[in-house]
């Protein structure tokens, strides 16, 4: 009998929720094993023998490990059977610009959300010091590469990136980066997301072809978002 894919991962993690609402849609058998970021697993010499880099996600299927977000929804969508095309379709034409989207997303989109909300957010929570400069620095990537998606991959009335008529990989991947915007609170989030029409449609079919699994992965982020909205409030209500 083989060994059940096991699955590395932090809720709080956008690429992490990606790889476990992909394998709930596409019922892939999975052991969620979490890594607590703020406890600095990730960091172990336990967790290194599974991903040296000191990241998650990270799976081991049997002997096979892989770390690297894309690269494992690849392989998922590539070696388990019954996941349908569209999601990393055979046609290597459709595929190479979806590979085109995912190498973008590191260097712009992730590294602006992921900046922006590290240094207004979540910094005193993983005992970094917040940087306003880098924060701002974030916020202004994360600006343009809404932009981008929006001018690039989603003219005219596209549901989905590259004007495809239901949701691939790259889709997933830069949903959930963006949900990761929900645990700055709705005023900063709105100021952002508000002017992006066709993004927010995006976000919203992507949900609802994934539901209702997205919801359930990011249950984590809206309980966080509650936690800090509280602490912040308390902190507002000292100083009068």
């Amino acid at each position: 009998m083989a060994a059940m894919l096991k699955v590395y991962v932090d809720r709080l993690s956008q690429p992490s929720r990606a790889l476990i609402i992909f394998c709930r849609v596409n019922k892939i058998d999975f052991e969620e094993v979490t890594v607590n970021l703020a406890k600095r697993e990730h960091r172990t010499s336990e967790f290194k023998k599974i991903n040296p880099m000191g990241q998650v996600p990270a799976i081991v299927d049997g002997r096979f490990r892989l770390f690297e977000s894309h690269a494992i929804l690849r392989y998922l969508a590539t070696v388990f059977p019954g996941v349908p095309d569209h999601w990393y379709p055979a046609d290597l034409f459709t595929r190479a610009k979806i590979e085109s989207i995912l190498d973008w997303h590191h260097s712009n989109l992730r590294r602006g959300a992921a900046t922006f909300v590290l240094h207004t957010t979540l910094a005193p929570f993983l005992g970094i010091t917040p940087n306003p400069e880098a924060a701002k620095e974030g916020e202004n990537l994360l600006v343009r590469s809404l932009g981008t998606i929006e001018s690039v991959w989603l003219k005219g009335d596209a549901k989905f990136l590259n004007g495809n008529r239901q949701p691939t990989i790259a889709d997933l991947s830069l949903v959930c980066e963006i949900m990761q915007l929900e645990l700055m609170g709705e005023e900063r989030r709105d100021r952002v997301l508000g002017p992006h029409e066709k993004i927010r449609a995006w976000m919203g079919n992507v949900k609802r072809a994934t539901s209702p699994h997205f919801e359930e992965a990011h249950e984590l982020i809206f309980k966080m978002k509650a936690r800090l909205s509280s602490a912040a409030h308390a902190k507002a209500a000292s100083k009068l």
